[in-house]
């Protein structure tokens, strides 16, 4: 993978069998990929990118403010999300059992020690949210693998910077972003059919569309949705 700089910005540069020019930055860093036809040379690539730097600098801008504003501090009073609904976070001092638990479709109480830090905040509802990622996955993978008639035998939740899901085709191993618990269901199930269809197809090629609309038929507006 070859790397081009404008203006201080780097662009990873792919050469991939494909007809036309594709230009993407990634949430939540702001990363430019530029994918090209194998036979366009780098000063081509380059004058591309250079016509697009007012919508590349717009793009990481968008990401750059989103990270500045996404800083918690696990306070009462913040926000937070939960399957795509928003909910007012309680901090409850508790000589108990530290955990998270929801009220009122309104409020998320975190019950914590006295003077926890905000990294144990932090985990208390890191490991809320992966939970019930884990008690949700196993009944998505069994609903499409009835449809999509593969197996997968294991899956996992870890915390993945540029990546909703990956798959492992050899295993037949999918993980899932934690990120997706604060996301509506339906991304959710989006991403487990994304991954689950890697096991029919590797490459994001037609023959993948092909199987997502088959399978998933609103998969493009939901993938619109978790990249905004």
């Amino acid at each position: 993978m070859a790397k081009i700089t404008i203006e201080n910005i780097d662009i990873e540069l792919i050469r991939k069998k494909i007809k036309n020019i594709h230009l993407t930055v990634y949430p939540p860093d702001g990363r430019v990929r530029l994918a090209v036809p194998m036979h366009m040379n780098d000063d081509a690539a380059r004058d591309f990118a250079l016509s697009k730097l007012p919508w590349i600098k717009k793009q990481k801008k968008k990401y750059t403010t989103h990270e500045r504003q996404g800083i918690r501090e696990y306070v009462s009073g913040e926000i937070h999300c939960f399957l795509g609904d928003k909910y007012l976070l309680n901090v409850i001092e508790t000589k108990g059992k530290q955990h998270v638990e929801l009220r009122d479709n309104k409020y998320m109480d975190l019950y914590v020690r006295r003077g926890s830090t905000v990294e144990k905040r932090e985990k208390f509802l890191a490991e809320f949210y992966r939970q019930n990622l884990k008690n949700m996955i196993p009944l998505y993978i069994e609903k499409w693998e009835k449809i999509i008639g593969v197996t997968v035998n294991e899956f996992g939740v870890k915390q993945m910077k540029t990546r909703w899901g990956t798959c492992n085709i050899r295993d037949k191993r999918i993980w899932i972003n934690l990120e997706l618990a604060k996301k509506a269901p339906r991304c959710l199930d989006y991403i487990v059919v994304h991954e689950m269809v890697h096991l029919l197809e590797k490459h994001h090629n037609k023959v993948f569309k092909n199987y997502m609309n088959r399978f998933l038929p609103n998969w493009k507006s939901i993938k619109g949705e978790l990249n905004d």
